[in-house]
């Protein structure tokens, strides 16, 4: 295929088959390429956080901030190189380096040509709608269809199972018994590879070109023109007299901003997660009465009392904090016959439960269902409404809601039948007004925001230091 056949793509992804493979060398990749796939775990996350500032970037001003474009760029051509020396093609028995820059002499290359401008509307819905056909396709080529709009990453071109892995395994298997990579294999390996890549390019917003639903296979780039890879940016060989100290030190500088921006790039992006979740939680999980509520779950024992493990409270002096934070908390329990529920000092249930038959919640299994522990012994001496230590409780047949201001100590909560009989079951659910948690995902988000900031001006400055 000619380069004036199709139109140019402004990605180009290139990858050099070299002759004399080991024969068993590939069944070990995965532990030799254990290194990269650690560091590109991090540089993936800090893509991710670096994507969504530029996202907002592009929104306002409609372009990709060049410092974020070249690191997103530099993660993109690690991922390949890795890929092709392990399981994305098997190309080259050759270590790939531990860089984001280009490096002309390996034999895995790619390039995304940096966009002037781009559509701030476009933005809005390019990454998820219009690349949902995009996503199916590259859900099977790489496998895992089902989430395969994160699947155009790292992970996905090492080995999720896909089309790509069977292809590869079967090259390796030629290998290993044939000595030789079919090359017919290898074309199409590639092409499926250049698919992901340019669909990888269009979801993180580098580019606004829908990609061609085109398999463009074979190690040279089809629709490339030919010194275009040879011709990417790299600073001319210098000799090694030429280089000064300050490039040493200007390197070491460069390269600390990048480690800088990366960990302040995890860290946002985790107060980002973490903020919209406690965002989303307050905004949807409150009842009516602004309680932050847990789902309500069936407590249910054949003996005489539920009861719940110790809560040491200590405010230490700070009852505003308990006030602020967590203020008034909220238990609601529906049950078909009359119960008690009742909040009281740790040592007081103890002593009114001392030789009684009941089960204490040790755990919550796998589907949120209580766990027990059973305390053997005989009904109590008398029902749980005349003990007079409650701090709180509520009792009564359907629906019953308690309300306790949680003070210093070590407390219980108790489920009894209002008879104190054998046989107790009732729905629960607990919360607390919690009138902090918006406040906190908000400062989550800020404090988030501004790190990720932070994180693009680091790698910026690196990218700007290298320019």
């Amino acid at each position: 295929m000619e380069s004036g056949d199709h139109p140019s793509y402004p990605l180009r992804l290139e990858g050099e088959l070299q002759p004399d493979l080991s024969r068993w060398l590939w069944v070990v990749k995965w532990l030799l390429a254990i290194p990269h796939y650690v560091v590109l775990a991090f540089l993936w996350l800090t893509l991710l956080v670096l994507t969504i500032v530029a996202f907002f970037a592009i929104l306002f001003t409609g372009r990709y901030p060049r410092g974020i474009f070249d690191f997103n760029l530099g993660v993109l051509r690690w991922t390949w190189r890795v890929a092709f020396y392990s399981y994305g093609a098997l190309g080259t028995d050759r270590y790939p380096p531990f860089t984001l820059d280009d490096v002309p002499d390996y034999p895995a290359r790619l390039h995304v040509d940096y966009p002037e401008r781009l559509s701030r509307g476009l933005v809005l819905v390019k990454w998820w709608l219009f690349a949902i056909p995009q996503y199916i396709l590259v859900g099977i080529f790489l496998g895992s269809s089902g989430y395969a709009a994160s699947r155009a990453d790292a992970w996905g071109w090492w080995f999720q199972g896909g089309l790509v892995a069977v292809l590869v395994i079967f090259a390796g298997l030629a290998l290993l018994f044939a000595g030789r990579y079919p090359r017919g294999i290898f074309d199409f390996v590639v092409g499926l590879d250049r698919w992901v890549a340019r669909v990888a390019a269009y979801v993180f917003l580098m580019r606004d070109e829908y990609p061609p639903f085109r398999l463009d296979q074979g190690g040279h780039d089809p629709v490339s023109r030919p010194a275009e890879m040879a011709a990417l940016a790299q600073p001319p060989a210098v000799a090694a007299a030429d280089v000064e100290p300050s490039a040493t030190r200007s390197t070491a500088g460069r390269i600390a901003l990048i480690v800088v921006g990366v960990l302040a790039g995890i860290v946002a992006f985790a107060l980002l997660v973490g903020g919209c979740a406690l965002v989303a939680v307050d905004r949807t999980q409150r009842d009516d009465d602004g309680f932050l509520m847990s789902p309500t779950r069936d407590f249910a024992s054949p003996t005489y009392a539920i009861v719940s493990e110790s809560a040491d409270i200590d405010a230490d002096g700070g009852e505003w904090a308990l006030d602020t934070f967590l203020g008034t908390i909220r238990i609601r329990s529906e049950s078909e016959r009359p119960v008690f529920v009742g909040i009281a000092p740790a040592a007081d249930v103890d002593r009114y439960l001392e030789g009684v038959e009941h089960d204490a919640v040790d755990d919550f299994d796998s589907s949120g269902d209580p766990e027990y522990s059973r305390r053997s012994g005989a009904e109590p001496s008398s029902p749980p409404g005349t003990q007079t230590f409650w701090a709180a409780s509520a009792s009564g047949l359907g629906e019953r809601v308690l309300e306790w201001e949680p003070e210093d100590g070590f407390w219980r909560a108790v489920v009894m039948n209002e008879d104190g009989s054998r046989g107790v079951s009732a729905d629960l659910s607990i919360g607390a007004e919690l009138d902090s948690v918006l406040w906190i995902g908000i400062g989550m988000l800020v404090v988030g925001a501004l790190l990720a900031a932070g994180a693009a001006l680091a790698i910026t400055a690196a990218r700007g230091r290298h320019a």
